[in-house]
């Protein structure tokens, strides 16, 4: 694999921040979204973890929520801002001078998907993507199964993130 010389001296840059964009509906932020911004903390500066407004999905909570919920998870983290989007996710990552976008795969369909994404920002923005694979016990948590459960009156609360401590 072969950076593009822009992100060889990005590493070399001292001054420069190294910013990630962590982006997804996180409808709701689950243990496994943690998981993943709790992995990537090491590895930067600054991350944003970008809550997109989507036209194409139907969200059960509004916006605001969503990132409330998200700022209250990383209340004592200051390399975390949370904001919210509703447009290309390329865009965002230029609005905040971020050079990667991370992203949670938990199967080859995911995947398969991220893979396609990827190459598709790589040829619109230049911005590379960091796959980070879910940790195996988290691997079946998803924030669609949660909606779900607590559409039939089931308590799914064990997989929501919480603050840490």
């Amino acid at each position: 694999m072969h950076f593009k010389k822009e992100y060889i001296n990005f590493a070399e840059d001292e001054n420069k921040k190294r910013i990630a964009l962590f982006t997804g509906t996180f409808d709701p932020f689950t243990i496994g979204h943690q998981n993943i911004v709790d992995r990537t903390l090491p590895l930067f500066d600054k991350i944003v973890i970008a809550v997109a407004v989507s036209k194409l999905k139907h969200t059960s909570e509004e916006i605001d929520a969503r990132v409330k919920a998200i700022e209250a998870v990383y209340k004592d983290e200051e390399r975390v801002e949370v904001k919210s989007y509703d447009d290309l996710t390329v865009d965002m990552a230029r609005r905040e001078s971020a050079h990667f976008i991370v992203r949670g795969v938990r199967s080859v369909k995911d995947f398969e998907y991220e893979r396609e994404q990827a190459e598709i920002n790589r040829k619109l923005s230049g911005v590379e993507t960091l796959l980070l694979f879910a940790d195996p016990s988290l691997s079946s948590i998803s924030s669609t199964l949660i909606r779900e459960l607590r559409f039939f009156g089931k308590d799914a609360d064990e997989w929501i993130a919480k603050p840490r401590k």
